[in-house]
């Protein structure tokens, strides 16, 4: 028996856990509050693609084929080969059984439908992966095609990681989703169902908490509610999550608390053992922490509880038990390089910083409290919680889910992982901030950092200073290349349609971009529209924007607002040539094709120079002095040093050679003996196993015995030794 059971509803991600239940797992347990955590999505997808559920699949759309397209008979037709191989597809996804990988890959072995049409096409991309990469493309093409039967002939509402999605986005009214619930069950409803009633009848929980992050979340909450409160009355139920914290701060709707007992919003560990102690422990005088509860039939926010939010590094550790981990889905839908980060294979989700350490970007959401407020917690207790994360799930692979990860905190967390021996990779979000030097970007390389995303949105120093980014297109050509130096991919979230936002100037980020992938430095992105959001300072004060919102009456949901832009541009229209030719740009496509070339339309010539980037990547001062407070550190081996003895016209004498290996060379290094051996001895007493010190105790320690700093630091031979791993951070 447990009392509470935390759920995330179908769908969200097929290769990793959403790690809002295990966040809040991981602070119960600080609490000695037992709970019980299910992915619900992820059961479903394991109990939809088995044998005998696909054969109920295949003997409903049997019943529904006459009027579908020539793609969906030939599916259909060939549903004994699908219900032959669904269960050594899913085993091959789920990675235990890799030598599979040739089979799937096997011309006459996987029953092929519409999504492989693209297979041809996309030779110059899969050709030369391995037999493992290219047989989990297979296999992927192989569910996708199996999805559109389900979506065409079983419930239309279906999708890997989204399920009647629709349903969830700016419902200003709950009417559309009222119905859906007042209709029968669908079929994988059915399938969630019978998974929730057991789970149910196993630990008996007394609370059952809904955690919704997405609109793709939001009907399957409610219909596994529906169910709850038709068959066991007395188990109270909560949502809370993303979706409730962004778009339920209007609520008024009392149908809302047919289906829950409570609405949370915000950081969930005070409100959840709030709710825990009044499910408990009722008393008359019961406090909430941002509750929604219905009181004589009207909606009523509670907040009256005199305790403060737990500060973030006192919220415990993730906590990943109950989640069968080794079942989960590797799969690879796009052969975009970041968008495998996210669907092919599992990472431990941890955070670096609670809110945004800038939080000034006018189309986000900083009024918020999960963006708003920002607290970071120490280097040392992060890496403690990826220790223990690792053993706890036997993965070394760590995403930190931040906002924008703050460049201070990710030098001390790298040299932490560098100190302890840790080997683990890890990705996360970024700002293109000056923060991120050369040197740094090493470091992060050199404790395991994969790759990092971040917003170059509208790539217009104009409208980069209207959003308040705090960035330059010119900065984020350096960082960029820092990055990709490093080893490091960058993924970069790109933006058209933001307010005043005219067509030369998309025309013109389009260039800005196309410069960028040109000269690789960036490795992968993603375009999307504008959309303007209620908690955004756009959103706020709209009409200081030059915008005018539509203002519906809303008793449910409220996020994305409709709008009209004085400019009065049709910005939908670039979306398909936006999205084209970034598509070709991440495969070395295209580059040199006029703009006009992606655009079936007349667009404007670019304005920006055809080498605007590169001058803007030569444009950084390598020779600035270190400042006093940053940290030297060395990413080699023990110096070694040997005496020589060198002769020029009868002229002989003695020179020192340093000698040290970094993970790909060896080098050799001359210098002056004394400074040789004084840098030696610094270096092997100071600087290895990631130890550091101070610029200026470096400094101080030189000048003890010799002049001339700048002379010695930028000499030819300390350029070498900085350049195979002596950094500056």
């Amino acid at each position: 028996m447990k009392d509470l059971l935390l759920v995330t509803p179908p769908f969200t991600q097929l290769n990793t856990p959403y790690p809002a239940t295990a966040y809040l797992k991981g602070f119960l347990n600080t609490k000695q509050i037992s709970s019980f955590q299910l992915d619900l999505g992820m059961e479903v997808i394991w109990k939809l693609f088995t044998k005998d559920t696909l054969q109920q699949v295949f003997a409903i759309a049997s019943n529904n084929i006459e009027n579908q397209d020539a793609n969906l008979q030939h599916i259909v037709a060939l549903k004994e080969a699908y219900v032959q191989t669904v269960e050594t597809v899913i085993q091959f996804l789920q990675s235990k059984e890799p030598t599979l990988a040739r089979l799937l890959c096997s011309e006459n072995f996987l029953p092929k439908a519409s999504r492989f049409h693209i297979t041809e096409e996309l030779d110059w991309a899969f050709g030369t992966m391995g037999f493992q990469d290219k047989a989990k493309h297979f296999a992927t093409l192989y569910l996708e095609d199996l999805s559109d039967l389900i979506v065409a002939c079983v419930d239309t509402d279906f999708g890997f990681t989204r399920y009647a999605e629709r349903l969830g986005r700016s419902a200003y009214q709950m009417t559309e989703l009222e119905e859906k619930l007042l209709a029968p069950p669908t079929f994988i409803d059915k399938l969630g169902i019978g998974i929730l009633k057991e789970i149910i009848k196993e630990h008996q929980p007394q609370l059952v908490c809904f955690s919704v992050p997405f609109p793709g979340n939001l009907y399957s909450a409610f219909r596994m509610a529906q169910w709850i409160k038709t068959n066991h009355p007395n188990t109270k139920t909560a949502m809370g999550g993303g979706f409730a914290n962004t778009e339920l701060r209007s609520l008024t709707e009392p149908k809302v608390f047919q289906y829950f007992d409570y609405i949370t919003l915000d950081d969930g560990e005070l409100p959840i053992e709030l709710l825990w102690k009044n499910t408990l422990f009722p008393s008359q005088t019961m406090e909430w922490k941002r509750t929604y509860l219905l009181e004589n039939n009207q909606v009523v926010y509670c907040n009256n509880a005199s305790e403060p939010d737990y500060p973030f590094s006192k919220t415990g550790t993730p906590d990943y038990s109950d989640l069968k981990l080794n079942d989960y889905l590797s799969v690879i839908e796009v052969a975009n390089p970041m968008h495998s980060l996210w669907s092919d294979g599992r990472w431990n989700k941890l955070t670096m910083a609670h809110g945004c350490y800038w939080g000034k970007c006018t189309f986000c959401d900083v009024s918020l409290d999960y963006i708003r407020l920002y607290e970071p917690i120490t280097a040392k207790a992060l890496v403690d919680k990826m220790e223990e994360l690792i053993q706890q799930t036997g993965n070394n692979g760590f995403h930190f889910v931040d906002e924008a990860a703050p460049p201070a905190l990710m030098k001390e967390v790298s040299l932490e992982i560098i100190q302890r021996g840790l080997v683990v990779s890890w990705w996360t979000n970024i700002r293109f901030e000056k923060s991120f030097t050369a040197d740094l970007c090493r470091l992060l390389q050199a404790s395991g950092c994969i790759a990092v995303s971040g917003g170059l949105e509208v790539a217009s120093d104009r409208l980069l200073e209207v959003i308040q980014k705090g960035v330059t297109v010119e900065q984020v050509a350096q960082v960029t290349h820092h990055f990709t130096q490093a080893g490091i991919m960058v993924h970069a979230y790109l933006m058209y349609g933001y307010p005043t936002q005219t067509e030369q100037e998309t025309i013109d980020s389009l260039e800005m971009v196309r410069q960028l992938f040109a000269l690789g430095v960036l490795q992968s992105g993603f375009w999307h529209q504008f959309a303007l959001t209620a908690h955004s300072p756009i959103g706020l004060d709209p009409k200081s924007y030059g915008l005018t919102v539509a203002n519906p009456e809303v008793s449910f949901a409220l996020n994305d607002l409709e709008f009209t832009d004085k400019k009065g541009v049709n910005h939908e229209k670039f979306s398909f040539g936006l999205k084209k030719s970034l598509f070709n740009y991440m495969h070395g496509i295209g580059l040199e094709e006029p703009l006009s070339y992606w655009f079936d339309f007349k667009i404007p010539r670019t304005t920006i120079a055809k080498d605007y980037i590169a001058k803007c990547i030569q444009n950084k001062n390598s020779l600035q002095p270190p400042k006093p407070n940053q940290k030297l550190v060395w990413l080699a081996t023990e110096i070694q040093l040997q005496t020589i003895t060198k002769s020029k016209k009868g002229t002989t004498w003695e020179v020192a050679q340093l000698h040290f290996s970094n993970r790909t060379q060896r080098f050799s290094v001359e210098m002056e003996i004394e400074q040789a051996k004084w840098l030696q001895q610094q270096i092997n007493h100071h600087l290895v196993s990631g130890r550091t010190i101070l610029i200026k105790d470096f400094r101080n320690l030189y000048e003890n015995q010799w002049d001339h700093f700048e002379l010695f630091w930028f000499g030819k031979s300390m350029e070498k030794i900085k350049k195979a791993g002596l950094l500056v951070v």
